[in-house]
């Protein structure tokens, strides 16, 4: 990646994750209440729906510049030594990258946000303090592991499929996908993989929002799981609203990776054009005409 591409690509990612976390935030908010282990009218219900939004305005811009510049880079990297059928391993490796780096920045906003989500009437500011001074900064990254596996399997199911769809629509309609083209896959992509990922992220929620020295807090994940099977069952780990699909399909898998929706797609034909039918010129759409339609 040119040194110009890497500083675009830190800006674009950086301010389109800033635009979608502060618009959505509300929808945050409300998903956050739903999760956590006092329930939504305890946790606020509807009231100070944007507590806790200085810390996501602060974490915002570097948080999704990070895991933009890693994903671009290392799939720049992997791009030139992979062959054309390795193309979503590529795109899997790059979104973990990404994913470990970012939650570096990520989890302390997330910690401090969430815990003031739930809690109205105190400001960011003293949540901030009361964590450091009774938990230090352990406590702020107290969840890492848990956010850690929960966005690297959302980036494993969400950005090969979104891959593959652009590349589908690339083919059907005879050009590149338009921005609003690949938004529209990336929505898709990120509800399918929000369904699928939901109680790693009820899961992280109550981790965060654990009382100090308490099991939970402990960051076992799948302890977590069980307690909240035992407890709540199925609903508790499904523990999703309408708006938490919502969100992620305005902004595909976590907000910081908005962005990718507008990046260009670069193809490289290998295969000769059939006389009757107008291959696509994408590696992974070729593949799949070649298995699936006999072209």
């Amino acid at each position: 990646m040119e040194p110009r591409e890497s500083w675009a690509a830190l800006a674009a990612g950086g301010i389109a994750g800033v635009f979608v976390d502060l618009i959505l935030f509300p929808l945050d908010t409300v998903k956050t209440r739903l999760q956590s282990p006092q329930g939504f009218r305890k946790a606020g219900g509807f009231r100070g729906i944007y507590a806790g939004v200085p810390s996501t305005a602060i974490g915002s811009f570097p948080n999704a510049a990070a895991f933009f510049i890693t994903y671009e880079n290392v799939k720049s990297v992997l791009h030139h030594d992979s062959t054309s059928y390795l193309t979503p391993v590529t795109h899997m490796v790059a979104a973990s990258f990404g994913e470990v780096v970012a939650c570096l920045i990520r989890v302390p906003s997330e910690v401090v946000k969430q815990r003031a989500q739930v809690s109205p009437s105190a400001g960011t500011f003293r949540i901030l303090s009361h964590t450091l001074y009774h938990e230090g900064i352990q406590g702020l990254y107290r969840g890492y592991k848990s956010t850690v596996l929960r966005e690297i399997p959302f980036s494993l199911v969400q950005f090969p499929l979104w891959e593959f769809l652009k590349d589908l629509w690339s083919w059907k309609q005879g050009h590149v996908v338009d921005s609003w083209q690949s938004a529209v896959c990336g929505a898709f992509a990120g509800g399918f993989a929000a369904a699928v990922t939901t109680p790693l992220d009820v899961a992280k929620t109550r981790i965060m929002l654990a009382k100090a020295g308490s099991t939970t807090a402990s960051g076992n994940v799948l302890a977590a799981l069980g307690g909240i099977w035992r407890t709540q069952g199925l609903p508790g780990l499904q523990a999703r609203p309408l708006p938490v699909p919502c969100r992620t399909c305005s902004a595909p898998s976590t907000p910081q990776e908005g962005p990718v929706l507008v990046q260009q797609q670069q193809y490289s034909p290998q295969l000769p054009p059939h006389p009757q039918v107008r291959l696509p010129k994408s590696p992974t759409a070729q593949r799949y005409l070649r298995l699936h339609l006999w072209v």
